[in-house]
Formats: C-alpha cells, structure tokens, sequence
C-alpha cells in the first residue's frame, strides 16, 4: 500500500469517529468529498486539522468564537465554506 493510499484510509477513518455525531456527519461528508482530489501534502495537511477537538473546528465552522488558533491553509478554507 503506498503513502497516498495509507493517508487516505487514516483520513476516512479519523472524519468517521470523532466523538460527536453532528461532527461525524459533518467531516465525513467533507472529507469523502475532497479526498480524492487533495494531494499527499494537502492529505497531511488535513490530517493534523482533524487533531482540532471537535468543539473548536465546530465553533470555526459556524463562525463562533474559538480558543485554538486554526492556521489559514487551504484545507481550512475548504472547510469553513463546505456546505452539506
């Protein structure tokens, strides 16, 4: 299995389980959305997004304030305007 295919199945499993079922939904959704399109830097990139509790990248989400500085990649930026 290559690096590409290892992130990938790392990424899809870490936006499934995240703790709350709102989150869940919403990553999973993102996330099978981009996946494929998304190079390995910007799968690496993502990966240490989803290390964001589920409580901050919520209250980025919806534009509330957050406790964590989220930095401003392009994965972030696909985020915060991926509607379901």
């Amino acid at each position: 299995m290559t690096e590409l295919e290892n992130l990938k199945k790392k990424v899809l499993y870490r936006s499934n389980y995240r703790g709350t079922k709102e989150m869940d939904i919403l990553l999973s959704r993102f996330v099978n959305k981009y996946i494929n399109s998304l190079s390995v830097d910007d799968l690496k990139k993502l990966n240490e997004f989803l290390d964001i509790s589920d409580d901050e990248l919520s209250n980025f989400y919806l534009n509330n304030k957050t406790t964590e500085e989220i930095s401003n990649n392009p994965i972030s930026k696909i985020f915060k305007n991926f509607k379901i």
